[in-house]
């Protein structure tokens, strides 16, 4: 589920864990307020920006981790540079109440297809993707 708004980022994530390897859906995207279906594992979306972290903080201090599963991060790099000290500093702190965190590198190609799909096609989102599953995974 993204932290702030579904954009180009946030489509592709999903499309990278679902895996395009012929299982079929395996990610859905939720809306703002859409319960977590049972049984599955919640994936937040932020960029690295300081203004994306602040949200996924707030979001993870309202957590209901009694009857959710603690979420998994994923922090898409939104310039090719580490994030801000702020926004590393919040990640941290944050990452007792995270499942995980994956982060996944700038990736120029986001900034020119029309559709999440097309983006796969490009050698460094795939490489990502992969890299993207096999954390989560645990592999």
């Amino acid at each position: 589920m993204p932290v702030h708004g579904y954009d180009i980022a946030s489509a592709v994530v999903l499309q990278m864990l679902n895996g395009g390897d012929d299982r079929g859906l395996r990610a859905r995207g939720l809306g703002p307020g859409e319960p977590v279906p049972y049984g599955v594992q919640p994936v937040l979306v932020a960029p690295s920006t300081v203004y994306g972290t602040v949200q996924v903080e707030a979001i993870v201090r309202s957590w209901p981790a009694d009857t959710v599963p603690k979420p998994w991060l994923v922090v898409v790099a939104d310039v090719p540079a580490k994030p801000a000290a702020a926004a590393r500093y919040r990640l941290r702190a944050l990452g007792g109440r995270l499942a995980g965190t994956v982060y996944l590198p700038y990736l120029p190609a986001l900034r020119s297809v029309a559709h999440a799909e097309d983006a796969l096609a490009d050698a460094a989102v795939a490489r990502a993707a992969a890299r993207l599953r096999t954390q989560m995974e645990g592999k």
